[in-house]
């Protein structure tokens, strides 16, 4: 792909995160998608970037915006989280540059210091898809395993600004997957409630007008659901469809 092709893909891969996050997105996640298409930006064509994006109407800001987005029970937990890791983020650069390379040469103990070093850098990223509808310390938890699976994968990377990169690209790739999955999770759920109210408005009218309970067969007679449907659909309810006659089905 050429450098041309990439960069497009790259930016529209950048909107495409934005909009996942509500028309937001900071410039440290933009920063890092150039990184891992292995892109260098000069600031100058970063501000570009940054002006297409408003253009766009998306967005821009610091990790430290997404406090906004905290609850205080989150920012509670944020702030004691940052307290119980102390200065363990604190290196100097040279420092943290020899650890980095000496775990991309699989050392392990460089691995495990460069897991405590980055471990106050995971809470950063996980400032930034704060108010996406996922608790923070999940977040948090999410990108710790993923940087723990990272510094075993940083052999393949030229130097230590690069494998950085992908750490950072890791951890941000799984807090993302993490936040799909409730999206999913939630979706599905808010489906099948919604079906097993269904099924007890029809429940409720069927007995009314027979007097009686109604059976499941019944039931899936009227409404075209299988009896297997309708029995989830009663699970769900914590079998308080009252109206509707089970034993049968059992």
């Amino acid at each position: 792909m050429g450098q041309e092709a990439a960069f497009s893909k790259t930016l529209e891969e950048i909107c495409s995160l934005a909009r996942r996050q509500g028309n937001r997105i900071a410039k440290q996640q933009v920063i890092t998608q150039f990184d891992m298409a292995k892109i260098a930006m000069e600031e100058n064509q970063l501000s570009m970037v940054y002006e297409y994006l408003a253009s766009k109407h998306i967005g821009l800001g610091e990790s430290g915006e997404a406090l906004e987005e905290l609850s205080g029970e989150e920012a509670d937990y944020l702030e004691e989280y940052l307290q119980s890791l102390g200065d363990f983020g604190e290196l100097a650069d040279q420092e943290k540059e020899a650890v980095i390379l000496s775990a991309m040469a699989q050392d392990p103990d460089a691995k495990k210091r460069m897991i405590v070093l980055f471990l106050p850098k995971v809470a950063e990223i996980a400032k930034l898809y704060a108010g996406q509808g996922v608790f923070l310390e999940d977040l948090i938890g999410e990108g710790n395993l993923a940087l723990a699976m990272a510094v075993e994968m940083l052999d393949g990377a030229e130097n230590a600004v690069q494998a950085e990169g992908m750490a950072a690209s890791m951890i941000m790739e799984a807090m993302e997957t993490y936040i799909q999955q409730n999206v999913q999770e939630k979706s599905t759920g808010e489906k099948l409630a919604g079906k097993a109210n269904d099924v007890l408005d029809c429940a409720r009218e069927m007995a009314k007008a027979l007097g009686r309970k109604v059976t499941v067969q019944e039931l899936a007679d009227e409404t075209g659901m299988t009896m297997g449907q309708i029995l989830e659909a009663v699970r769900i309810t914590a079998n308080h469809i009252e109206f509707l006659d089970t034993k049968e089905s059992v």
